[in-house]
């Protein structure tokens, strides 16, 4: 989908409740074409009431969110999916009795078996990320919390995807996970896929983003380029509390 503006999304004064609970503050967010965009904030902030009403599975009480030229408020989760937009939740969102395959299947909504994946696609996906090769047939419950995410991020790129939203991808990886995640996200860029992320790992956030928008009580309170956040540790602390520099 082209992006209007050279933006992929774009956010304006969305608001979200949740029952009694008042979430989203008036949310303005810009999310450049072909990039990645870090989401930051301390807990609490709002970063994954965001992702949700983005992706409809809470609903926007005010606001206006765009995915180029179509309009989302309002929309089902399946018919914001179907416009080109995949989402991995904290919690990965697989299915621990199924294989890696049927995951892979599910999530393909155009395949009705293995067979009917895109081979191409499918080497790619083995290229980013091996054991899901090796570990084709295993029960998905049955791989480590590295392997899970990994699974989790190629079902939302198993079919071509315009916008990629991912909440703490890095969550409970061991280094050497995050340093094959990092890799993977910077192919998935390069193939042209908008990426915006939610990330507490500030190394991680650091080696991705390209722009970056801070949040704080249900608002942005902070719009830039990651080379500008990474490069004054004043700002770090007044934002987030901590510097990037303390998690080289």
């Amino acid at each position: 989908m082209s992006a209007a503006g050279g933006h992929a999304l774009r956010l304006a004064g969305v608001h979200t409740h949740i029952g009694a609970y008042h979430i989203l503050h008036g949310v303005d967010l810009e999310v450049p074409a072909g990039g990645t965009t870090l989401l930051l904030g301390r807990n609490g902030a709002g970063k994954t009431t965001t992702l949700r009403t983005i992706m409809g599975l809470w609903k926007a009480s005010a606001g206006s969110i765009s995915f180029g030229a179509a309009d989302l408020v309002g929309r089902s989760t399946p018919e914001i999916a179907r416009l080109g937009l995949a989402c991995v939740p904290e919690n990965m969102g697989i299915f621990a009795d199924l294989t890696v395959r049927e995951n892979m299947v599910l999530a393909a909504r155009s395949a009705r078996s293995a067979d009917h994946i895109d081979a191409e696609r499918l080497r790619w996906i083995f290229d980013l990320f091996p054991p899901m090769k090796r570990f084709w047939n295993h029960p998905a419950g049955l791989l480590s919390g590295g392997q899970k995410q990994m699974l989790a991020v190629s079902r939302a790129i198993v079919e071509p995807r315009a916008l990629i939203l991912v909440d703490e991808p890095s969550k409970g990886l061991a280094p050497s996970i995050i340093q094959n995640m990092i890799s993977a996200f910077r192919q998935l860029k390069a193939a042209g896929v908008t990426i915006l992320l939610v990330e507490q790992n500030f190394a991680f956030a650091r080696q991705l983003g390209d722009t970056v928008a801070v949040m704080d009580d249900g608002r942005v309170v902070h719009r830039g380029s990651m080379a500008e956040l990474a490069g004054d540790e004043a700002l770090q602390q007044r934002l987030l509390g901590l510097s990037l520099g303390a998690h080289q």
